[in-house]
């Protein structure tokens, strides 16, 4: 439910906050005071586009702001996670909007930025407007068939149909792109085989790969390499390099060794350091002839190393990536042989799955045949007592061009507000009064199963008189006992049966109009004073009494 409101720089309205109770809260005022303010902010926390001329004269920004208390958050949860925005905590939703003048307009839910399509998408699932300025839900097929759906309780059905299509689906994709990808033309085999067969006289393994780089390292610094290793030979072996040094230097150990015995361990250690500085230079200089020794083998080692790199550029950064790709191959190659056996089968699943989902469909367009006839039942049977006494409501069951995801039909609401007019289209006949009376019965009847927790009606009693305007009154007094009902309203028979009550007055006394919402169902002389005024003067005692009427009444 929605709990509170703050609206700033709206329109004429300069700041207010608002709390709202449950069930149903009634907005009157005198025409043009500023009751439609209240209906666009709501408007704006559900994701309806601003334009900027709704800022206040003078302001730099518009603010609106909002908390709603779910008792069972799990569904606005769901969806959060969906959005990445934060979840509610204990149960709240804050939703706030700011459109600056000069700067990039500013949204956040429990605290996180969100966008305009978030916004809309929670605005779905809390809020509801029929009226004016409502976005004309109920005209949408696709709402008329969830309504229906809601009332026949065919959530089971079209369930059961859903897996159904979903699964039937999933198998033409999959015959379609097993048609389009894997058969191959003969170029397109011989190119494949051709691929495959580069990538078969590779060594796909992570030490065979690093030894390949490793020696084609080597082989590209070739010439680099042996002039290194001739010049550590050189410098190691040579007349005047470290072994000849070193040579000598053991000698003089030895002499040492025949003087004083006991040093005979350090010439030991200095002789086998001649010997190491020996080795090293006859190792250096191997490697250096080494690898100048098999120019004919350069080849073969560059053509494997442009086979590696070439397949690493075509089908990934690793050797993991490449042998993948030529597994894919492999079998796309091997299926060709099968391909047309494979595409039957697929085609004898298709048919069967087609034939589930057939079933399914019949199902749920039995549920739906059913539940309409008894929804155009109970809602003509509302919007009778609404005032069209001589109305007529069908709801026509329409087929579907083929299967699709809400099944092989659809739904059409038909309306005659008129004796003897044939029934039409709700959008093709119905006024904006009409359809929010329309959408009250139908909300009526559906009142335990409709899962949207704040419907707002704005004029739903135009060309209404007070003996149905009690009935609207009472029809809206039902509907609040499941949902929190806001109803902008000019009949005092609808006020008078709100358990809240909000006056918008419009103050020009001064330099400036203003306008402020104030609470009165605490009040009740004030209220008294308000369904007075509704019904044609405040100050006449017959209109108080039959306001005092009206209130123990309700």
């Amino acid at each position: 439910m929605l709990q509170s409101l703050r609206i700033q720089n709206l329109a004429l309205l300069e700041q207010v906050s608002v709390d709202f109770d449950p069930g149903f809260a009634a907005v009157t005022g005198e025409t043009g005071a500023g009751k439609s303010i209240l209906i666009g902010a709501l408007s704006l926390l559900a994701g309806e586009r601003a334009d900027k001329a709704v800022i206040r004269q003078g302001a730099a920004a518009c603010e609106v702001e909002a908390s709603l208390f779910f008792g069972d958050p799990r569904r606005v949860d769901a969806l959060l996670a969906e959005l990445e925005l934060p979840q509610c905590e204990d149960g709240l939703l804050l939703l706030k909007r700011s459109v600056p003048r000069e700067r990039a307009p500013k949204i956040t839910v429990n605290g996180g930025l969100a966008t305009l399509a978030a916004l809309q998408r929670l605005g779905e699932i809390w809020i509801d407007f029929h009226g004016p300025s409502e976005p004309r839900r109920l005209l949408r097929e696709s709402c008329q068939l969830e309504l229906l759906d809601l009332f026949g309780r065919a959530a089971p059905a079209l369930a059961a149909y859903s897996a159904h299509y979903r699964a039937w689906c999933d198998l033409q994709a999959e015959s379609e792109r097993m048609a389009s990808e894997a058969r191959l033309s003969p170029d397109e085999l011989a190119f494949t085989e051709a691929q495959l067969a580069k990538l078969d006289g590779l060594e796909l393994t992570e030490e065979a790969v690093t030894a390949l780089e490793r020696d084609f390292q080597r082989m590209s610094r070739a010439q680099e390499i042996a002039g290194l290793a001739s010049a550590l030979e050189a410098g190691l072996a040579g007349d005047d390099g470290a072994g000849s040094q070193v040579a000598a230097l053991v000698r003089e150990a030895r002499k040492l060794e025949s003087i004083d015995p006991a040093s005979r361990e350090l010439a030991e250690r200095m002789a086998a350091v001649s010997g190491e500085l020996s080795d090293l230079a006859a190792e250096f200089g191997s490697l250096g002839r080494e690898i100048q020794a098999d120019p004919e083998g350069h080849g073969p080692l560059e053509e494997r190393m442009n086979a590696w790199l070439e397949a690493r550029r075509r089908h990934g950064p690793d050797v993991r990536s490449v042998a993948e790709a030529r597994e894919a191959m492999r079998r796309r190659v091997a299926m060709q042989g099968d391909i047309e056996g494979t595409l039957a089968r697929l085609d004898r699943q298709i048919e069967a799955a087609a034939r589930e989902a057939r079933a399914s469909a019949s199902a749920l367009r039995l549920v739906r045949e059913k539940a309409a006839k008894s929804l155009a039942k109970a809602a003509a049977a509302g919007i009778a007592e609404l005032g069209f006494d001589k109305a007529e409501f069908r709801i026509r069951i329409n087929d579907a061009p083929g299967l699709g995801p809400s099944g092989d039909c659809g739904c059409e609401f038909l309306f005659s507000p008129n004796v003897g007019e044939a029934p039409l289209p709700l959008g093709k006949i119905a006024s904006s009064g009409e359809l929010a009376r329309v959408m009250l019965a139908l909300k009526a009847v559906l009142a335990d199963l409709d899962a949207v927790p704040v419907l707002v009606f704005d004029e739903v009693d135009a060309n209404v008189g007070g003996e149905v305007g009690s009935v609207v009154g009472e029809r809206m007094a039902a509907v609040a006992k499941r949902h929190q009902v806001l109803c902008v309203t000019h009949l005092p028979q609808v006020a008078a049966q709100a358990s809240s009550h909000f006056v918008v007055r419009k103050d020009q006394s001064g330099d400036r109009a203003k306008v402020t919402i104030e609470p009165i169902h605490g009040d009740r002389k004030a209220r008294v004073e308000e369904l007075a005024r509704m019904l044609g003067d405040r100050n006449a005692r017959s209109a108080i009494a039959h306001a005092e009427r009206l209130l123990r009444a309700g």
